[in-house]
């Protein structure tokens, strides 16, 4: 006899397209597309650009450090892996990072990943990387654990790589989309390895130099997308193979965009041009032919790839009490705007190119003595985390940004 259970469960599994096979002549089999993979798309490219040939296993590298991270963040209400970070030596909270926020477990974690990803599998290309959740940038040697008072072979790697480990970790909480941001500049011609292996102005270079940038998108799908100078690829993990694969070839953003990702619960803090130019977006009603909406998940990475994909514009505007805004130049919105400009978009401070702007270069001081003429580590921190306002997304839209600006913005600016 055949029980209701059993009747509900053969017909749950008959439902279940990736249940066990059927009969072919009942219904068809799903099919995996045939789609090209992040490494061999990585050999392709990295071949026919030779000034980035020897920065692939670099990139497989971050490509499984994503992985790494995707399972950590699916598994994070389940593994405890929530609450501050706690300091395994003296069993108290870690102190907080340089953005004055106490570091969560998450946040040490993913960093940890990445770190070892841009140095450990890159074939000593990656001298030196700078992170997120770092008062300063370290040297790729002393990630490893080398002795960093004597030169060795990490030291002559000829880039230097940024990245925000994870972005929007608040949104775990609530299962939200997060995700991870990166970008690779090149050593300029005649750097030297500097203290410890680490020269800050390798870092501090215009947006204009980086070789690579990308990021990756921890949602309903586990998405890494990359630029590498000429032109945005995106690609999905396949769940069944754990492989990247190419599902978003030569990706453009559409020329003018009906959506906009602000935070409007802080509209009254924006400066007179940004609320003008919302205000204008919102009465216009439609644009390109679509009704004007409204997006704003709270991850940068989340928020921009939507507008990536539909058009449209993200901003994080200053405000009065954060009057660069909150986004850091180095990890987010540099690497964001050369996305966006790959992709056919553009990103501005509102005033000027995102990836025109140069981070504040450190000072030296004007002693006699030789460490006097030093520059000034302390100045160099503050161009490694400097902030600036970001608008990223369709070119029309963000040109009609910058012109609320030169129409009501303070003279001065």
């Amino acid at each position: 006899m055949i029980t209701p259970a059993r009747q509900t469960s053969a017909l749950h599994s008959s439902l279940d397209p990736l249940g066990p096979s059927r009969n072919a002549a009942s219904s068809p089999e799903m099919k995996k597309k045939d789609l090209r993979t992040f490494q061999r798309f990585l050999e392709v490219e990295c071949w026919k650009n030779g000034e980035i040939r020897n920065l692939d296993r670099t990139l497989l590298a971050v490509a499984d450090a994503c992985k790494q991270i995707n399972r950590i963040v699916q598994r994070a209400q389940t593994d405890d892996l929530y609450g501050a970070a706690v300091d395994p030596l003296t069993g108290e909270l870690a102190e907080e990072n340089v953005q004055g926020e106490v570091q969560q477990q998450l946040d040490v974690l993913c960093n940890t990943i990445m770190l070892r990803a841009f140095c450990g599998a890159s074939n000593n290309v990656v001298c030196a990387v700078a992170s997120e959740e770092e008062p300063l940038p370290r040297s790729c040697a002393d990630v490893m654990g080398y002795d960093t008072s004597e030169f060795n072979i990490l030291q002559s790697g000829e880039y230097v790589a940024v990245f925000d480990p994870i972005d929007g970790s608040k949104n775990i909480d609530s299962s939200l989309p997060v995700g991870t941001v990166f970008g690779i500049y090149r050593v300029p011609d005649g750097a030297s390895a500097g203290k410890d292996g680490v020269n800050l102005d390798n870092f501090l270079q215009r947006g204009t130099k980086m070789v690579a940038a990308g990021y990756c998108l921890y949602s309903a799908t586990t998405v890494l997308v990359l630029t590498l100078g000429s032109g945005v690829h995106g690609f999905t993990l396949d769940p069944d193979k754990q492989k990247f694969l190419q599902t978003h070839p030569n990706m453009r953003i559409p020329g003018i965009g009906s959506l906009y990702s602000f935070n409007e619960a802080n509209y009254r803090e924006f400066s007179e041009p940004v609320q003008k130019f919302l205000t204008n977006m919102k009465q216009a009603g439609a644009i390109g032919g679509k009704k004007v909406s409204s997006r704003y998940v709270g991850a940068l990475v989340a928020d921009v790839h939507n507008v990536l994909i539909n058009g449209g514009i993200y901003g994080y505007p200053a405000t009065r009490d954060n009057v660069n805004g909150k986004l850091r130049l180095l990890y987010e919105s540099a690497p964001m705007a050369m996305i966006m400009e790959q992709a056919g978009g553009a990103g501005s401070t509102g005033h000027g190119r995102i990836l025109d702007v140069l981070p504040p270069q450190r000072k030296k001081n004007s002693g006699h003595k030789k460490s006097d003429v030093e520059p000034d580590d302390d100045e160099a921190g503050k161009g490694i985390h400097v902030r600036v306002p970001t608008f990223l997304g369709s070119v029309e839209n963000v040109y009609e940004l910058e012109q609320c600006f030169k129409y009501y913005g303070e003279e001065d600016n």
